[in-house]
């Protein structure tokens, strides 16, 4: 919603200042220059960048048009879940939780999470590092450390969608100048023409560097901090998953370590202490 709403107060503000005015909106619809700017952006994105990257921008764009998943009611959830997990293993011991993570999808902890079962990347990083406490031959501090080499190789690889979208609208103002050069120099073989056809090849080349810096800066570039915003809510969900497992690996009891991990989400997603008490109680329902 945010998208759509910023998408419309910016062309309104843009094209009904422009109109009023006194401009002509037919005077800058040039889909010519929209095809070089955008042509040659596209391009220099697929030669910057590996093929599986250029593959990510495109599907990216789904991601642009829906909100972020990790809200209140999805932490809720995934505390919920690690507290489940980490009560068995204090009640029953350890190898009892080993059926849960083999096949998450059959577990009956997970089954009441569909919200969480549904994120495979989420399950498997909790099963991995179950799986090497289960095994217990791991200190707490090597647990932490390969925790934070995987997060920090998976923040490098999400963050190269989001990267090569910014390069491209940082190119954007540069291919608007082309196209505007490639306008005068049409302009240039029309000398001696009618001052009219002269005009609107003239105004034809501005609206390049216009369009150039107006997706940069207006559309492109937004996008990507988009989705930045978006990589970072996922990477906080999995440093509480790590606070978490960590606290419990040196002892703390399930609903105190489930505290860490609460404790490291941004305010405006975190559940009160109070609301995951009240989860936990609907839970055991």
């Amino acid at each position: 919603m945010n998208i759509i709403l910023g998408i419309i107060v910016l062309f309104a503000c843009m094209l009904g200042g422009y109109v009023l005015h006194g401009g002509n909106l037919l005077a800058i619809w040039q889909p010519t220059e929209i095809l070089i700017i955008c042509g040659a952006s596209l391009g220099g994105m697929i030669v910057a960048n590996p093929l599986s990257v250029s593959i990510g921008v495109v599907k990216s764009a789904g991601a642009l048009m829906t909100p972020s998943k990790f809200n209140k009611s999805f932490y809720l959830e995934m505390l919920t879940l690690l507290y489940d997990i980490l009560n068995k293993t204090r009640r029953e011991g350890l190898m009892a939780i080993e059926g849960d993570i083999e096949e998450p999808d059959s577990s009956p902890i997970f089954a009441n999470y569909p919200d969480i079962l549904k994120d495979h990347h989420i399950v498997e990083f909790i099963c991995d590092y179950l799986r090497i406490m289960v095994a217990g031959n791991m200190a707490p501090h090597e647990l932490e450390s390969l925790m934070e080499q995987e997060l920090d190789g998976h923040h490098q690889e999400a963050s190269l969608v989001p990267g090569a979208i910014q390069n491209a609208a940082d190119g954007l103002p540069g291919f608007g100048i082309v196209a505007a050069v490639l306008g005068v120099v049409i302009t240039m073989g029309k000398i001696g023409g009618p001052p009219a056809e002269l005009g609107h090849s003239v105004a034809a080349a501005l609206v390049g560097t216009l369009m150039g810096i107006l997706f940069a800066y207006g559309l492109i570039g937004p996008f990507a901090s988009y989705l930045n915003h978006k990589l970072r809510d996922e990477s906080r969900a999995y440093e509480c998953i790590k606070a978490v497992l960590v606290a419990s690996m040196n002892g703390v009891p399930p609903q105190v370590a489930v505290e860490f991990g609460r404790k490291v989400l941004f305010h405006s997603v975190r559940p009160s202490f109070k609301e995951l008490e009240e989860q936990y109680r609907a839970s055991k329902k």
